[in-house]
């Protein structure tokens, strides 16, 4: 059914839709109007789950962690400063195999402080052990949380996943989006058979002490699921397109890509921005394309050299910076095109909020053309 609501509504009756047992969470801008209406749907008993109120976001994360390995569907969310007082507990559930999804609704991290988008908070976890989607649009916000739980709670898999949607411009943004019932998700989503659980009959421990003759195959083991999720994320992905429509079974996905000299790369909701300055540029005679990536861990490296191996340069757009060096998307993207030759230049943008605009994502392709990047665009002139 077609609804124009909100996008962090429509996260959250995606999540209730899930089944969630338990859910606990601490309120932080942007991402509180999704744990209002969680805590909504359980007081009025359209969701039976235990509802945790915590006293901050590494309360709510821990009591996730023992929800989990006791057995239940678990769910969380947080942002920006939130998700950085997770810090420790994010690699202890992704060292203790437990699938428990978390929306982020990104937003800049402090300080200075800031409540305005952009995604250095998920990217900072980036080697945490969590599978990370981006939502380009509220649509897809609320379907990759269903193909998050498809996912992370396969037995191969059997890791966290976060799903990212950009704080305010998609949190707080009216759109429409086609949600699903109840029994359609029931049809997509299995009940949550955990392979492993806590049970005082057969005792067993999460997360224990392990000496160094044991902690790096730990590490190796994580590393294994996260690549060979690739797979398990292509056919959730098609399985949910043929079940309603919208196939997700590509990591990355491209927009007027397939003659274009110079390709945009970007993630989340910059796309659909990019996608309109893509089509005044093609009314200009400019053979501009975008590749945008849906799925940033693991990352879809042969999926990017494939897409890109024709064009002659490649733009990345970074809402994010790995300070003293570049962007983080910017960096796999050159490794994945290193043997290409296929130069690729980085671009910081919109960091703390900052608007971009169609205007900006133009100027970026000239400077890409001329064979500048690797900056900061659009710092104030006091600055330069």
């Amino acid at each position: 059914m077609l609804q124009m609501i909100e996008g962090s509504i429509g996260v959250a009756g995606a999540v209730k839709l899930c089944r969630p047992q338990v859910i606990a969470a601490y309120p932080i801008t942007p991402q509180t109007h999704i744990v209002e209406a969680l805590a909504d749907f359980v007081a009025n008993c359209e969701l039976d789950a235990e509802y945790i109120t915590v006293e901050n976001e590494f309360s709510a994360l821990s009591a996730c962690i023992g929800a989990s390995a006791a057995g239940s569907r678990t769910y969380s969310a947080t942002t920006s400063q939130g998700l950085a007082l997770m810090f420790e507990v994010c690699f202890n559930v992704a060292g203790m195999r437990l699938p428990i999804v978390m929306s982020i609704a990104n937003r800049a991290l402090g300080a200075p402080l800031s409540i305005w988008n952009d995604q250095q908070d998920s990217i900072s976890l980036r080697d945490s052990g969590w599978l990370q989607f981006y939502a380009e649009d509220n649509q897809e916000a609320t379907d990759l949380h269903y193909i998050a739980y498809r996912v992370a709670e396969e037995s191969s898999v059997l890791l966290p996943a976060f799903v990212c949607f950009d704080g305010f411009i998609l949190s707080h943004t009216y759109e429409p989006i086609d949600t699903l019932t109840q029994e359609d998700v029931d049809r997509y989503l299995p009940k949550f058979a955990p392979k492993e659980r806590l049970d005082a009959a057969d005792p067993i421990s999460f997360g224990m002490y392990a000496t160094p003759e044991y902690y790096h195959e730990f590490r190796y083991d994580m590393d294994r699921a996260l690549k060979e999720s690739k797979a398990v994320i292509s056919a959730a992905g098609k399985e949910f397109g043929r079940m309603f429509g919208r196939d997700y079974s590509a990591m990355v996905e491209g927009y007027r890509l397939e003659d274009a000299d110079t390709a945009i790369v970007a993630m989340g909701s910059i796309c659909g921005t990019t996608k309109d300055a893509i089509d005044e540029m093609r009314d200009e005679g400019k053979k501009v394309g975008l590749l945008k990536v849906r799925v940033f861990r693991p990352f879809p490296t042969d999926d990017i050299a494939k897409a890109l191996a024709h064009v002659k340069r490649v733009a990345v757009l970074d809402k994010n910076i790995s300070l003293g060096a570049k962007g983080a998307l910017a960096l796999e993207v050159k490794d994945a095109l290193y043997s290409s030759g296929i130069p690729v230049k980085d671009y910081i943008i919109g960091l703390g909020g900052r608007d971009v605009r169609k205007k900006d994502i133009k100027a970026v392709v000239e400077l890409s053309e001329k064979g500048l990047g690797d900056i900061f665009y659009g710092l104030r002139k006091e600055v330069l």
